[in-house]
């Protein structure tokens, strides 16, 4: 698949005129799907699909097409009509590629389990309960070529299987297991601990009432506060216009000194590049110590801001977050606790004072109150409102040593690769309004 896009950027890069230049991007992957309902197969297959993006740009206008086909004498036509489109085109203030070739290759093979191998591991370990789900795995491609020279390829193998277990009613425990190599052993732990937390859905539920509880944020709760925070909290366009929901910090106010937040490319799922054709960091300090750091600096905001851009997305959100781990042991965990609320999962989450950085949200699925450091009772859905200056700052007392690796469930028109290693947060108050 490289030699063949490499080999069509090669032959549509010499049907250019001298003021020219072009842009090819693939988006590809050969995935295995499986949906899953009463612990049964209801839904499997596989796909194999091609996204072959041309851009061409000349005199600051550009115009682009995205296509399925791949033999020249197509993508020739397209690109005739994408010159023909260019005269009509206004000018682009804020075009800017790179125009310094970079060329860059990484093969990333993992360990993949066969779709029939899934189906019996879930099968098997779910027999006799109500599970649903989805796994979806295989190989992932992404591929860079301009007609300046540059080539990149990304080539990734991942898999996520995304599950909840149903008790009744809202009654559920949500999990998941994901990664580059299937280990049995690792996807019999997690499925084990969610039959252990439906079975502590069956006792009878508590009702607290609303203030200031002790609280334990589950790596997928954690998710959900990073998640929010993404939208603009990072991002050099925000930060310019002042709408960053960490504009306080902006301004000099800090996390907890515990919390380091880093965008790792390398360790993640999605490519080095981007594209416009430049090559991303392996790693983007965002938070150092509490302190904010790096914005994403998308090319657009780069030109339209006077700044150095960081191959951020246009959306300059993350795509590979790494919180720094903490020293709080995951069995540890409920006697640090002791007396409060363990959080599995967070929804609905958003700004109730967005420049104040406070947000809201409801607690989901498997969330129990403990009582001298054991799990004694199941708790209904209720609503926080709170600052992430007190979660993830005077409030935080320790992070856990170990974290979870979170893949982006989403599969609208092609596998997400974005993803999340988090560890879980303890917190010595989180505010519930009901």
């Amino acid at each position: 698949m490289k030699e063949q896009f490499f080999e069509l950027a090669e032959r549509l890069g010499r049907e250019l005129r001298a003021d020219e230049i072009l842009l090819c991007n693939l988006h590809a992957e050969r995935s295995d799907f499986v949906r899953f309902n009463q612990a049964k197969v209801r839904q499997a297959g596989s796909v194999e699909q091609r996204y072959l993006t041309l851009r061409l740009v000349r005199a600051r206008r550009q115009a682009s097409a995205t296509v399925t086909c791949e033999d020249f004498e197509s993508l020739n036509h397209i690109l005739a009509r994408l010159r023909e489109a260019l005269d009509g085109l206004p000018e682009d203030p804020w075009l800017f590629i790179n125009d310094e070739p970079q060329s860059t290759s990484s093969e990333r093979r993992g360990a993949l389990a066969s779709a029939q191998a899934v189906v019996e591991a879930v099968t098997g370990k779910a027999q006799g309960r109500d599970l649903v789900g989805y796994y979806g795995g295989g190989t992932i491609y992404r591929g860079f070529a301009n007609s300046l020279g540059q080539r990149n390829w990304h080539e990734v193998d991942s898999f996520n299987f995304d599950w909840s277990l149903h008790r009744q009613a809202d009654q559920a425990v949500k999990a998941s297991y994901a990664g580059f190599d299937w280990r049995q052993e690792d996807f019999d732990k997690a499925m084990d601990t969610a039959v252990e937390k439906m079975r502590l859905l069956e006792e009878p539920r508590k009702d607290i009432a609303p203030g200031e509880y002790r609280a334990y944020l589950a790596p997928r709760a954690l998710e959900e506060l990073a998640g929010l925070l993404s939208w603009g909290g990072f991002s050099a366009r925000a930060r310019a216009t002042k709408q960053s929901p960490l504009l306080r910090m902006q301004e000099g106010e800090t996390l907890s000194p515990m919390i380091s937040l880093f965008e790792n490319t390398r360790e993640g799922v999605g490519p080095q590049f981007q594209a416009d054709g430049f090559v991303k960091p392996a790693e983007a300090a965002l938070i150092v110590e509490g302190k904010l750091k790096d914005a994403l600096v998308s090319p657009r905001s780069a030109k339209e801001y006077g700044l150095a851009t960081n191959a951020a997305n246009g959306a300059e959100s993350p795509e590979a977050l790494d919180l720094a781990p903490g020293s709080l042991e995951e069995d540890e965990v409920l006697l640090a606790l002791y007396h409060g609320l363990y959080i599995g999962n967070l929804w609905y989450l958003n700004f109730s004072d967005r420049p104040a950085g406070r947000i809201t949200g409801m607690t989901r699925f498997a969330t129990f109150w403990v009582e001298g450091g054991r799990i004694a009772a199941p708790l209904a859905p209720m609503r926080f409102d709170d600052s992430i200056y007190r979660m993830l700052g005077e409030n935080l007392i320790d992070l856990t040593a170990s974290r979870e690796l979170l893949l982006d469930r989403s599969t609208y028109g092609e596998r997400s690769t974005s993803s999340a290693r988090l560890p879980g947060a303890l917190l010595r108050a989180l505010r519930f309004t009901c």
